[in-house]
């Protein structure tokens, strides 16, 4: 589905979308949905943190609780979106180059909505991007950074 406004596109991406966009499966596949998105600019995805996910069950028992580094892919996997996109890109991968400045401010619980959205900042060589992300639940944020990435030849 897309609504147009007069200052961006807003697109709706399901599953299958995202799927042909970024190759992580399950069960690394972290984005059910992407909720808006600006071409080259920035996306908003969301996860629906569910009990049945294999890391609750070691994270910890008697308390789940979402790894921050799930945090951080998931976040990651939203910035996939935009740098996939890019022209002149043609389906190459990009990967994490570096972490910057990633701060967790709550645990994530199962039950939970992660809306995750990341804003690029920069691309270099059209090799290297660089991008702001934040996770949030109910308005309140999780995790927050800078996530680089860099292309995969």
């Amino acid at each position: 589905m897309v609504l147009n406004s007069p200052t961006a596109t807003k697109e709706v991406l399901n599953v299958e979308d995202i799927q042909k966009l970024l190759p992580h499966r399950y069960p690394f596949a972290l984005v059910d949905r992407i909720i808006d998105y600006i071409p080259g600019e920035k996306a908003v995805g969301l996860k629906n943190v569910t009990f049945n996910e294999p890391h609750f069950q070691g994270h910890f028992p008697g308390r789940p609780m979402m790894p921050g580094v799930l945090i951080v892919e998931a976040m990651a996997q939203v910035g996939g979106i935009v740098l996939i996109q890019l022209p002149d890109i043609d389906g190459n991968l990009f990967v994490f180059a570096g972490i910057d400045k990633v701060r967790f401010r709550r645990p994530v619980i199962p039950g939970d909505q992660l809306i995750l959205t990341a804003e690029l900042l920069c691309v270099k060589r059209r090799r290297f991007g660089k991008m702001q992300a934040k996770a949030e639940v109910d308005g309140q944020l999780v995790a927050e950074g800078e996530l680089m990435f860099s292309l995969v030849d």
